[in-house]
């Protein structure tokens, strides 16, 4: 197969992830596809090919969001470490201070650091319900408050695909007063010119990448409880993943659209000293309390041993994103992932439009983060 024109760069040295790069594309595994990588602060790599759409009539270009699913869960983490840096939240506290009802059934001492390592065991709901209403934020917000935990919150992790957008979104609101993706615009995205939402304004929708559905399916581990309620029910995530009104909610888990650039620029920050264009974006101890394992162990919903930070995924142990040990990020559902290595200043992120049933740790990805690790 035939590579599509390359657009973007990349600096002496580098030459191998752009190799890399085109052999996704040689060997037929990418519709339309973007990786940046930034190291000591620099952007080093910006590379972007093939289409926006299946039709091939919209070319893959520097101003294309692509919808990049979980891995929008970084910026509920960066946002409520911004709110513990300031100290106007703690790790510790139990989420029913802030959060009262949230007490009913058991949940009265899970703290906020359970909640952002998906220990809490609120990863999805049992009771059948209208999929539409994950669009009704205040709903949503009310099944969380009245629900029992799935198992004994703090014995293990598992993974809550969509309610961790939901319960970070409140926490944050209730300290803010502002939505978690309102704030992110008006504090980080817009000062800083990333161009990375979290409810996307209708003048954008034009420039969002159409997707392509995995060609298998995601092998998940023995089906329990806390599985079923995440992935496995009618009403586990919300409809029209390309509709409208997807598009324009603000679901801090999930429905996020990016451009791979904006990514890696925003996890190059906390990949050195957290500093993006004058602005102290999380201090280094910010960025330390955030990043540092919570639990590790064998996940409850997704089948690996992960060591959780507060709301980011460690490479302890998943070895995803290179050797580094201190590595963190998220991965998103088709592939995307977003990483920054502190031990190396390194960050980088990959979107794209073809997406694989790979739950985390895309191979597409992987070759090009081990060409820049060569």
């Amino acid at each position: 197969m035939t590579t599509p024109s390359l657009s973007g760069f990349c600096r002496p040295g580098y030459s191998a992830v752009q190799a890399a790069f085109e052999d996704n594309f040689r060997q037929g595994e990418e519709g339309g596809a973007r990786f940046s990588l930034v190291r000591g602060g620099e952007v080093v790599v910006d590379l972007w090919a093939g289409w926006a759409d299946k039709a091939q009539t919209r070319p893959f270009e520097a101003q294309t969001l692509a919808p990049i699913f979980s891995t929008t869960k970084l910026i509920p983490a960066l946002m409520i470490a911004r709110l513990v840096q300031a100290g106007r939240l703690d790790y510790a506290q139990p989420v029913a201070d802030l959060w009262p009802d949230f007490a009913r059934n058991g949940k009265a001492a899970i703290t906020l650091e359970q909640v952002m390592s998906h220990q809490a065991g609120l990863s999805g709901f049992l009771e059948p319900m209208s999929a539409d209403l994950w669009f009704d934020t205040p709903a949503i917000c009310e099944r969380l408050a009245a629900m029992a935990p799935l198992w004994p919150p703090g014995q293990a992790s598992g993974y809550h695909p969509t309610t961790y957008g939901f319960l970070t979104g409140e926490i944050f609101r209730r300290v803010d007063g502002r939505s978690l993706g309102q704030a992110f615009h008006e504090d980080l995205a817009r000062p800083l010119d990333l161009d990375i939402w979290i409810g996307l304004p209708a003048s954008e929708h034009a420039r969002v990448a159409e997707l392509t559905r995995p060609r298998g399916l995601a092998r998940f581990g023995a089906q329990t409880p806390a599985l079923k309620a995440a992935f496995q029910t009618a009403w586990a995530a919300p409809p029209g993943r390309e509709e409208a009104r997807w598009r324009e909610a603000e679901i801090p888990s999930a429905n996020g659209h990016a451009s791979a650039l904006s990514l890696a620029r925003l996890m190059g920050c906390l990949a050195g000293d957290g500093w993006l264009d004058g602005e102290q974006v999380l201090s280094p101890a910010g960025i330390q309390d955030m990043a540092r394992a919570r639990c590790q162990g064998q996940d409850l919903v997704l089948p690996y041993e992960i060591s959780w930070g507060a709301g980011v995924m460690r490479n302890e142990g998943l070895n995803i994103w290179g050797p580094g040990q201190e590595t963190f990020g998220h991965a998103g559902w088709g592939g995307s992932c977003a990483f920054a290595d502190p031990e190396r200043q390194l960050a980088g992120a990959y979107v794209m439009t073809r997406q694989s049933a790979d739950l985390i740790g895309d191979p597409r990805a992987r070759r090009l983060i081990e060409a820049a690790y060569a």
